[in-house]
């Protein structure tokens, strides 16, 4: 098998090069690019605040029931770990608050320390991977009618403040100690169902509340903030209090990142079209990589138009460094390891596909008008060899090529997730 992914190979690297593509500096620069893995998929969204809890409201649903998924943090590290070993290149993992490590002892989240994620930091630590961050708001009593930084009642504007003020300084420690800015994305609930009359008003408070969590100066080397719009949710149907609109102004105003996720927006938005329009004013740009097969649905990501625009935005249209890259859905319906594997591949499968593009020839035949010659180049890309140049990168970083993993799967499946 190794001969034949390397005779493959060296077959793909001639088809690539006769374009002018180097398709080892494809490689070199596949390898560097972190992608961020969510906690969330190896658990259904239910996380750790109380023993056997789960987690409901504010649009965030896991579908199926598929055996196996993890009960503990123990269980969902090692989940990850089992993950890790088929995937190749660097990753990152992306924690919700409500993951906290409390020792089995109830902590609400207005009192969260850096102390509950220390575990998580010395987790991560050996592994090598950088950790991201996100507050919870939402399943929580504060946050029953769907209102938290935008709330009208002060006092609960203010425990979700403070929540999100916590959540900075974690996030920063988190960064501190792994020696790689944690990435602390803001996204909450708030909205309603049916049609308001006062639509300025929320948006004015989420403004107070958001300026006041964001107050405490924190050094960038440690954490990034990054605010996240989505277009409508589950009981917010009719009105949504961030925006993209609103977010869009609220992150060029005070130089938070802009996040992006590709199931916030209605189906036939391209968030690939909007990467470098936000990348011009914003700077700095947050993706969460998801499949809305009907919008904010949360499908496993896989290789499809959607993820490859998204692949050649990053990589020819964005500054280096300037585009972070985490995946976003929860599907219980199939194996929850195999999920996080299928869904880290596609999208490093799409950056390679984008790296081992001609742009510069595609450019040169869009400059001088020759749309003839980039459609069909276009076009001729779509059958060159991705696969074999993925099976080498897959050998090359030490994890099964091709479908070798799925069986690693299965066994894992047998032998731990079976007996839980």
């Amino acid at each position: 098998m190794s001969g034949q992914i390397e005779q493959g190979y060296e077959w793909a690297r001639e088809q690539y090069a006769a374009l002018g593509v180097d398709t080892e500096r494809a490689l070199a620069r596949l390898a560097e690019t972190p992608i961020s893995a969510h906690c969330w998929q190896g658990d259904d969204v239910a996380g750790f605040e109380r023993p056997g809890a789960e987690l409901d409201g504010g649009g965030i649903q896991a579908t199926g029931n598929y055996p196996g998924k993890a009960r503990t943090i123990a269980e969902l590290r090692a989940d990850f770990e089992q993950a890790l070993r088929l995937l190749p290149g660097r990753h990152r993992f992306n924690l919700h608050a409500c993951y906290l490590d409390n020792g089995g002892r109830f902590v609400d989240r207005d009192a969260l320390e850096p102390a509950h994620f220390e575990s998580w930091i010395e987790w991560a630590r050996g592994l090598g991977l950088g950790l991201d961050f996100n507050p919870t708001f939402f399943s929580h009593p504060k946050a029953a009618d769907g209102f938290t930084l935008s709330h009208a009642d002060p006092a609960i504007r203010e425990f979700w403040v403070e929540h999100g003020r916590r959540c900075r300084r974690i996030a920063a420690e988190m960064g501190r100690q792994l020696g790689t800015p944690s990435i602390h994305n803001i996204w909450i609930p708030d909205g309603y169902k049916d049609i308001p009359v006062d639509r300025r008003a929320p948006r004015e408070r989420l403004t107070e509340s958001l300026d006041a969590m964001l107050a405490e100066p924190l050094d960038r080397a440690d954490v990034r903030d990054a605010v996240e719009a989505k277009l409508f949710g589950i009981g917010s149907e009719s009105y949504v209090v961030g925006s993209h609109e609103y977010y869009m102004g609220y992150a060029i105003s005070r130089g938070t990142l802009v996040c992006l996720d590709a199931g916030h927006f209605h189906p036939t938005e391209s968030i690939a079209d909007k990467l470098t329009s936000v990348l011009l004013f914003a700077h700095e740009a947050l993706l969460h990589v998801s499949r809305p097969v009907r919008w904010d649905s949360d499908h496993v990501v896989i290789l499809n138009d959607d993820l490859l625009a998204i692949a050649h935005e990053i990589v020819h249209a964005a500054a280096p460094g300037t585009v972070h890259i985490g995946l976003d859905f929860f599907d219980a319906s199939i194996n929850r390891v195999a999920a996080w594997v299928i869904g880290a591949q596609s999208m490093r499968k799409a950056l390679l596909a984008a790296l081992l593009e001609p742009v510069e020839e595609l450019r040169r035949l869009e400059r001088e008008g020759d749309f003839t010659g980039r459609l069909a180049m276009q076009e001729a890309l779509k059958t060159l060899p991705l696969g074999a140049v993925w099976d080498r990168f897959c050998q090359r970083e030490g994890v099964p090529a091709g479908m070798a993993w799925l069986e690693e799967v299965r066994d894992y499946e047998r032998n731990v997730l079976a007996r839980r």
